[in-house]
């Protein structure tokens, strides 16, 4: 797993405190999807167990597994009594299967190498794949023109390229694309889930605080962008924090 994979158990708090959690409708449509009930669910990449605690509410027993441990650590201080294991997705000891297999935002971050051979594995037959996540950005262009700006003297983007190359704007995004050829699941779907928050100026930079491209800056440096961003933004900021979900069922 790669430095950057691991950056984040430096701002584990930071992550719990900032970074959106997963409304109520991302559960209901794989439950929907599902058609029946998730008795049982594996997480990839659990963070501090933001999607953990929206399975769970529902009865689910979810197994949250997460390679750094501070992350877990914190995991278990928001959601006590849960099953949390330490380890990355390829450390799974094969043999358990569950009825669901799911990924919040930390897809990009496993191997590409056997990747859904060892998702199917791990699911039931016809067991529900899902993974979801989206960039958190200012809905508002000129805001967003800001921020560009001022990470344009430190970097191009702060956004991980789609793994497979896909363009942004095609019709099916990476991972439903690998999903769609993997030859281990069927109807596979995609699907938008609008929604706008509103932060303010210092918990949108608390939220640039916990993703990984501004981690890897050298301290001084995002210490200057931030301080830029302090001194430029609006004192509120709507933010577009649209989930982008990816559902597929295994053969």
């Amino acid at each position: 797993m790669s430095s950057r994979a691991l950056s984040f158990g430096a701002v584990a708090e930071a992550y719990e405190q900032f970074r959106p959690g997963y409304p109520t409708a991302l559960r209901d449509l794989v439950l929907d999807y599902a058609g029946g009930p998730i008795r049982t669910a594996l997480e990839i990449g659990a963070g501090t167990g933001k999607a953990t605690r929206l399975f769970a509410a529902a009865g689910t027993a979810v197994t949250a597994t997460e390679p750094d441990p501070a992350m877990l650590a914190e995991l278990r201080r928001q959601v006590p009594g849960s099953t949390a294991v330490r380890a990355a997705f390829e450390e799974l000891a094969p043999g358990q299967t569950y009825d669901l297999v799911y990924a919040a935002a930390a897809l990009h971050w496993t191997k590409p190498e056997g990747r859904w051979p060892r998702v199917a594995a791990m699911l039931v037959p016809g067991g529900v794949f899902a993974s979801f996540g989206g960039p958190v950005r200012p809905a508002e262009p000129a805001v967003e023109r800001i921020v560009d700006e001022a990470r344009s003297a430190f970097m191009d983007t702060d956004e991980i390229p789609s793994p497979d190359g896909t363009p942004p704007g095609h019709s099916m995004q990476w991972p439903g694309t690998e999903l769609q050829q993997s030859g281990q699941f069927t109807d596979v779907r995609q699907a938008e889930i609008e929604r706008r928050l509103t932060m303010s100026a210092a918990g949108y930079i608390g939220h640039l605080s916990t993703i990984s491209a501004y981690l890897e800056l050298p301290p001084a440096d995002r210490e200057r962008l931030f301080r830029r961003l302090e001194q430029t933004l609006p004192e509120a900021i709507e933010i577009d924090a649209r989930i982008i979900a990816h559902l597929a069922r295994r053969l």
